[in-house]
């Protein structure tokens, strides 16, 4: 199932789900209204459950992820646990680290680029800085755009990139 628009009396996820072949309504991603009141849904064939991470110390890892992110460690996970959870608002995907023997040895094949949503970008990387991220690459540009990489405590790459009140302004 892709996307389908129609006519439809409601945003209700539960409604455009069942009138779009019974999907479960978690499986509606958006529900857009458009032009002249009709309504667009997204449906996603699979969602994302985790991003997991491979790291040293999975409750040290996490606790830094859940102050820069504001999301929750879970209540089942303690220090010297192998796997633990941030718990991120639904439908997000939370962050899952996982304890491996062996120490990052390259770069990240896949990052996560993040953009703010209380404070500018660059307010951001100050912020994430004293958490105890480092400046790995700066591409920031002297008209605004750009985004900074950063490293987190365990080395793994991720960016912040300009939020969208920033982006509009």
């Amino acid at each position: 199932m892709g996307p389908c628009s129609g006519a439809l009396p409601s945003s209700n996820a539960s409604t455009v789900a069942h009138l779009l072949g019974g999907a479960p309504p978690s499986a509606v991603l958006a529900i857009t209204r458009v032009p002249h009141g009709s309504v667009v849904a997204s449906l996603a064939r699979m969602m994302p459950r985790h991003v997991t991470v491979d790291c040293a110390d999975p409750f040290e890892l996490a606790r830094f992820w859940s102050e820069a992110t504001g999301w929750p460690v879970s209540d089942e996970d303690q220090p010297g646990d192998d796997e633990v959870l941030v718990e991120a608002p639904a439908p997000l995907p939370g962050l899952l680290f996982i304890r491996v023997p062996e120490p990052k040895a390259v770069k990240n094949r896949v990052h996560l680029d993040w953009a703010p949503t209380e404070r500018t970008r660059d307010d951001e990387v100050a912020r994430l800085l004293g958490l105890g991220a480092t400046l790995h690459e700066d591409h920031r540009t002297p008209e605004g755009p750009g985004w900074v990489t950063l490293l987190d405590p365990e080395g793994n790459e991720f960016c912040i990139e300009r939020g969208a009140a920033e982006r509009a302004g």
